[in-house]
């Protein structure tokens, strides 16, 4: 647990992709005290000439840019913890995809205990096994 969703509007190419998943397991436990061991990523490309902003793709402005979304358990994490992590998520993603986009977003998904798992148990039923 989490998990995290990429997009990125570069080439499929290996190397930036286990840069940038690299770079945002490491973010996610040293801001978000996730463990990496549970951390999972998952990252896709769009050409830039397929993503747009402000009506213009972004080859056109000659940007790169990015979507994260981030699932953790709801209550698991500080409202200053995830403002944080925004900020040095867009940071980082800045300094490996090059001339990023202003407009480019982290969702930080804050999903019920109960509606929320992996290996087929919830997060709720891992904590009520935990304090057993």
């Amino acid at each position: 647990m989490p998990i995290l969703t990429v997009l990125l509007s570069t080439p499929p190419i290996a190397i930036t992709s286990a840069k940038v998943a690299q770079s945002l397991s490491q973010l996610t436990a040293d801001i978000l005290h996730k463990k990496p061991e549970l951390t999972s990523i998952a990252i896709s490309h769009v050409d830039p000439a397929h993503w747009f902003v402000g009506g213009e793709s972004l080859h056109a402005q000659h940007k790169t840019s990015f979507f994260l979304a981030i699932r953790i358990t709801d209550e698991t994490n500080t409202a200053d913890e995830k403002a944080a992590y925004i900020a040095a998520v867009f940071n980082a993603m800045a300094d490996l995809l090059g001339d990023l986009h202003h407009e480019s977003y982290v969702h930080v998904h804050d999903a019920r205990a109960a509606a929320y798992g992996y290996g087929g148990l919830t997060q709720q039923q891992r904590a009520v096994v935990a304090k057993l």
